[in-house]
């Protein structure tokens, strides 16, 4: 075929954003990486090239312009333009492919498979969605002043910045969580990270090495357990009961496991906290093994029986436990601003790692947060939806009752943006989510919070996880009243 003939036949689309030199261009750029147009031919001169292609001279000049400074063309006045001597055509093979060129390292496939079986929020909220803020109580229009005075007032800080975070904040967190949570902490333990996923993956890869072993809570959110993955661990599922793990299980099955992933004050999704007396048990384990707790705090804010628990770490002597935070249900999911509270002899250690990882965390929405905080915002915001959670909880805890209280059974309810219920018979968890999702229901059978990828399984009464936080209380009716037809109607 002729180079006139290839030419004349590239497409070009006309009326779109993208300039017509710059599609000519690409054009030709690939079929010459394809071997379609070979080293040493000749291309046509511009009039002619404009002519066939209906475009003006000016875009094919300006195509072979930039295919020349890229190396591709190379000509001289009077002598015509030629493709580049030296360009190597590319080896033949398929069209494309969806396979890599080679196998992931184990490594890499360990990261890529980590996550597959965690869900993620898809589509407009509907009841009952879980683990999800009220976004609708969250006040961007004070966040978005905030961020404008940063944008217009910018400072040094705006370049790179420390590892750990933005000192302010790290500051206003720490007499945040010892107040509220009586984590005992200096500004300078405590390390802002991109979510506490980030937090997780972090330490996963810092403190373990392939093969060691780590207890986690079955069932568990699925999430936290995949950095274990990711880092080769040999995940170790501890069973829990109404006083949160079995520790006495774990250290039966599991005594010389290096670490242990936790969440004391709300546990996901049974909702459970852990006792005092299993709390000194597991730090006395603990430090005995000189194994890390990881304390996972997710959402400990929102407790509507009492004042807020203190934290685990609280009581720890041994410098065993590091503390890992989110925002995320607190504000918004959006933000991904997290932390981690590490002891003293671990701080320098996991700065360093954190500055492998992504250098700092956006510098930003860190100052953001810390204006948020100092200005008073955080702590109102946290009283205005703990107040509005607790009476969506009060609407889902009689709806239930009213509606399907010969159906299942309530778990504990006093803490958390999510209720676990139990079926009183025996319904397919699987069949339940898939009726009432055709219904407009989204519900999580508590069979997805079993780790099939840890050993072993550990059982558990079937159920649902309903989330009740981002629902007014004419949605958590109508869902109840919906879901309770489905279980009615499921065999």
């Amino acid at each position: 075929m002729l180079v006139t003939d290839i030419l004349a036949a590239l497409p070009l689309a006309r009326g779109t954003p993208d300039p017509l030199f710059r599609q000519l261009y690409a054009q030709i750029k690939e079929a010459i990486l394809r071997g379609t147009l070979s080293a040493g031919m000749q291309l046509p001169p511009t009039r002619e090239l404009a002519r066939l292609l209906a475009v003006s001279r000016q875009t094919v000049l300006n195509a072979y312009d930039q295919l020349s400074a890229e190396g591709y063309l190379h000509g001289a006045v009077g002598k015509g333009t030629f493709i580049s001597d030296h360009l190597a055509q590319a080896a033949p093979g398929p069209e494309a492919t969806h396979a890599p060129m080679r196998p992931l390292s184990a490594r890499g496939d360990a990261y890529a498979t980590a996550m597959e079986s965690v869900g993620f929020h898809q589509g407009k909220l509907r009841p009952f969605r879980v683990s999800m803020p009220s976004l609708d109580l969250f006040p961007f229009d004070v966040w978005s002043r905030l961020e404008g005075r940063r944008w217009r007032h910018p400072d040094h800080h705006m370049g790179y910045s420390d590892p750990a975070g933005y000192a302010p904040l790290r500051e206003l967190l720490c007499v945040y969580l010892r107040a509220s949570r009586g984590v005992t902490c200096t500004p300078e333990q405590v390390i802002i990270t991109s979510g506490s996923q980030q937090g997780l993956f972090l330490l996963s890869q810092l403190l373990l090495d392939p093969g060691d072993q780590v207890w986690v809570e079955s069932p568990g959110y699925q999430g936290a357990s995949a950095p274990l993955f990711a880092a080769g661990a040999n995940v170790c599922t501890v069973p829990v009961n109404a006083d949160g793990m079995d520790v006495a299980y774990g250290m039966a099955q599991y005594p010389d496991a290096k670490m242990v992933l936790a969440t004391p004050s709300h546990q996901l999704p049974l909702g459970v906290t852990m006792s005092l007396q299993r709390r000194l048990e597991l730090l006395r384990w603990a430090t005995a093994k000189r194994a890390w707790i990881i304390e996972d705090d997710y959402d400990s804010e929102y407790r509507y029986t009492g004042p807020p628990l203190a934290s685990l770490q609280s009581l720890d002597r041994a410098g065993c436990v590091l503390y890992v935070g989110t925002l995320s249900k607190v504000l918004f999911p959006g933000l991904r601003l997290g932390y981690i509270v590490a002891p003293p002899a671990l701080v320098e250690a996991v700065v360093r790692a954190k500055a492998v990882m992504d250098r700092h965390t956006a510098i930003v929405p860190q100052m953001v947060l810390a204006d948020f905080m100092a200005d008073g915002h955080f702590g109102r915001h946290i009283r205005r939806t703990r107040d509005a959670y607790a009476e969506r909880r009060a609407a889902l805890l009689a709806a239930i009752e009213a509606r399907m209280g010969e159906q299942v059974t309530v778990g504990p309810s006093d803490a958390g943006l999510d209720l676990a219920v139990h079926f009183r018979r025996g319904h397919d968890e699987a069949t339940v989510v898939a009726h009432a999702l055709e219904q407009g229901i989204e519900t999580r059978a508590l069979d997805y919070y079993a780790n099939r990828m840890a050993t072993p399984a550990c059982a558990f009464a079937p159920g649902l996880l309903l989330g009740f936080s981002s629902l007014t209380t004419a949605q958590i009716v109508h869902g109840i009243d919906v879901l309770a037809k489905v279980l009615k109607r499921a065999p």
